[in-house]
């Protein structure tokens, strides 16, 4: 190899290297790829293509076009290009619009050019697509020796994209990882306790023997309404966390339990808890408004019922999602109307849903709360 040319592709490769692992977008590395590929081979066109499922190829990067910009352009699973992907040998044609081989899958964006050569892009175990390089017709085909330069360098360049790919992944593991321990102590620690210090605070200024006087009756329901909204805030930041992406199913199942449990060591005893059907596909934004539901209807449970038996059943049908909680308490106090009551409804109303409450003072109080899949 021509030593002046050797050193170019090694400061080509360099600088291709240098861009993929410190994190520059793809798009930005592959046009990198493609300008040193068809500098290297002096060509007036260069073009990195990458393979699909199907075997077709697709311009994701472009180098030299002047008229007609190639990029999202598909190539057949039977061009030479294709083949060179799928096969790992490099090609070389004279004329790319009269060689038998290649004539055939010439789209009509490419017939301007004569002189053309191909080399796989990628490894052996990882082949990412075809890198090619074109000259007008009229120019002089290109070389065994400029071929060999563009397979090598072709070569090293997937070689990288490989190696950054697999390095960005793990990074991404572990940011997701970190997210999910931060979550996690988030809710099962900071949230619990949370939520518990507002409920002993809403049972104290409740207790007939401990009569408040009104101002600090009002700071302490002010307190029980600041730590709502701090829970609130939490659980805004846990799902921004584990879902950042609001499609991603969230672990619901595990959540409405720690719900129960906690309302368990509030009540003083242990509430049933009943799951029917498959919760791990349940989107994200519902998710969380059930968990809201269920918290909001073991709150009241915990603040009004004085109940001795409460009952929680969560269902998952093929249309939609149906939780139940239910008390053998004195039923909701007259002229409690209840912004608890009316968030359930609001939440409802929200993903096109419904609430149903019944109580009285003999039979206790049931929640319906139930939300459509479809």
């Amino acid at each position: 190899m021509d030593p002046t040319l050797a050193a170019r592709t090694l400061t080509a490769s360099t600088e291709i290297a240098t861009a993929a692992l410190s994190g520059q977008d793809p798009d930005t590395v592959l046009d990198l790829v493609v300008r040193a590929a068809a500098e290297l081979a002096e060509a007036d066109l260069g073009l990195v293509m990458a393979g699909s499922d199907d075997g077709s190829l697709t311009v994701e990067a472009a180098f030299g076009a002047r008229a007609t910009n190639p990029v999202g352009l598909v190539l057949s699973a039977r061009s030479s290009a294709a083949r060179v992907a799928r096969g790992g040998v490099p090609i070389v044609a004279d004329d790319v619009t009269t060689d038998p081989r290649t004539a055939p899958y010439v789209p009509r964006e490419l017939t301007a050019y004569g002189p053309f050569a191909a080399a796989p892009f990628g490894t052996r175990e990882s082949r990412l697509g075809a890198l090619t390089v074109y000259r007008r017709r009229g120019r002089k085909p290109f070389t065994s020796g400029t071929v060999e330069v563009l397979t090598a360098f072709a070569a090293q360049a997937g070689l990288v994209l490989v190696l950054a790919e697999g390095r960005n992944a793990h990074e991404r593991v572990g940011l997701y990882e970190e997210r999910e321990r931060i979550a996690r102590d988030l809710h099962d620690v900071i949230i619990q306790r949370l939520y518990g210090a507002g409920m002993q605070l809403d049972l104290l200024a409740r207790r007939p023997a401990r009569k408040l006087a009104k101002p600090d009756a009002t700071r302490l329901g002010d307190a029980v309404e600041q730590l709502d909204a701090a829970i609130a805030d939490v659980r805004s930041v846990v799902r921004a966390l584990r879902n950042p992406d609001p499609i991603v199913p969230t672990d619901l199942a595990e959540s409405v339990r720690a719900e129960v449990a906690t309302a368990r060591e509030l009540l003083g005893f242990e509430p049933s808890f009943e799951l029917t059907g498959d919760l791990t596909d349940i989107p994200a934004p519902l998710a969380d408004h059930l968990r809201a539901a269920l918290r909001e209807s073991l709150s009241n449970v915990v603040r009004h019922a004085g109940a001795l038996r409460v009952a929680v059943h969560l269902v998952r049908t093929p249309d939609s999602l149906r939780l139940t909680v239910a008390d053998d308490g004195c039923g909701i106090p007259q002229g409690v109307t209840h912004r608890g009551l009316r968030n359930l409804h609001d939440r409802a109303h929200q993903i096109n849903g419904r609430c149903d409450v019944r109580s009285s003072p003999r039979s206790g109080t049931t929640v319906t709360w139930e939300a459509p899949l479809a």
